[in-house]
């Protein structure tokens, strides 16, 4: 695959596009597809929660799971029991995966049925995932991972002891072969409809949180922290009791 990116400071792949392949060109509505990195990090970073899939025992397997983005690379943690983990580790070929996140932005109702749609943000990613056996990589991966959650949130917790880190496994995916894919706008009616008497536009979906509701064995001393009050727009409410 050729190399197209420029380079950051981090020695990682920077402004340039990610390149095209058979994998990431889609079959239907290519005017959607982006391969800017710009956009395939803003959807990726705006989440937490993915869907790694692979293949186990010939049979197709999808995991939602979180994930971590540092540069241009994804980070899934799991248990060192766990069969896709375990696969990955082999150092040749190590475990083919595809991974994918979607935002909803949008319900898209039309005045026919065939026309309904969603206004979305995904991004998908091919690779071969391998098992993260360098401590330093390890460490910085599983912040990345908590962080991904809830911004700020590794530097104020417990980090992993040696025992936790022995039961837990890392795996690691290149971002080479990416993918992103975006609708907006309302529906798109055929001519003949817009005469009909049913609604149509767009029902907006936003994601939302709750005031956070501390632990009933917290001590009262400890304040919610600014980084929680930050994921709300109405941060200066009290939280929940």
């Amino acid at each position: 695959m050729p190399d197209t990116a420029m380079h950051d400071s981090t020695g990682l792949p920077g402004a340039a596009a990610y390149p095209t392949t058979e994998r990431t060109v889609p079959t239907r509505a290519k005017e959607r597809a982006s391969y800017d990195r710009e956009t395939v990090h803003s959807i990726l970073d705006e989440a937490y929660l993915c869907h790694l899939g692979f293949i186990r025992d010939g049979a197709p397997v999808v995991l939602p799971t979180l994930f971590g983005r540092v540069g241009e690379r994804i980070y899934v943690h799991g248990s060192t029991g766990s069969r896709p983990l375990r696969a990955a580790g082999a150092a040749d070929p190590g475990l083919a995966v595809c991974l994918t996140v979607t935002h909803v932005d949008g319900l898209v109702l039309a005045r026919s049925a065939f026309h309904h749609s969603m206004n979305y943000r995904s991004a998908v990613v091919h690779g071969t995932a391998r098992t993260v056996t360098d401590p330093e990589e390890r460490r910085i991966a599983l912040d990345a991972i908590v962080d991904q959650v809830v911004p700020g949130r590794s530097k104020d917790s417990r980090p992993a002891d040696a025992k936790e880190l022995a039961a837990t496994a890392v795996i690691r995916l290149d971002l080479d072969e990416v993918s992103a894919k975006i609708r907006t706008g309302g529906p798109n009616d055929e001519p003949a409809d817009l005469s009909l008497p049913h609604w149509a536009g767009v029902v907006p979906v936003a994601p939302s949180y709750a005031a956070p509701v501390p632990s009933g064995d917290l001590d009262p001393d400890v304040q919610v922290p600014d980084y929680l009050t930050a994921l709300r727009p109405d941060a200066g409410l009290s939280p929940a009791p």
